[in-house]
């Protein structure tokens, strides 16, 4: 995969919503500080980020209370000890793009 991958559009992200990019699910965050794209599985244990409470630039996952940093992956909350894949983002046109090959490092 090279380039972007158009998600969703800017009118559809409230808050946060669960996308799929080419079979991979990607929880999208919208803040005042910006847009953010995780995996969307929590790496502790299996459950949506995309359906955890968004503060403070982390999410925190519903079934453990893992946290995570919105704009890295990187954990900043136990139970989980490894980081999610945090993914670019930009928006065009009113249209949200996560790039296909690159994520962030966290």
């Amino acid at each position: 995969m090279n380039g972007w991958i158009r998600v969703a559009s800017l009118g559809e992200l409230v808050s946060t919503m669960s996308v799929t990019m080419d079979g991979v699910p990607v929880a999208l965050f919208r803040t005042d500080e910006g847009i953010y794209a995780l995996d969307d599985i929590c790496s502790h244990e299996y459950s949506r980020l995309s359906e955890g409470d968004v503060w403070a630039g982390e999410v925190y996952c519903q079934k453990h209370g893992s946290r995570f940093n919105l704009r890295t992956g990187a954990v900043t909350g136990l139970p989980a000890t490894k980081p999610v894949g945090a993914w670019e983002v930009k928006v065009e046109n009113g249209e949200i793009w996560i790039a296909s090959c690159k994520r962030k490092s966290s």
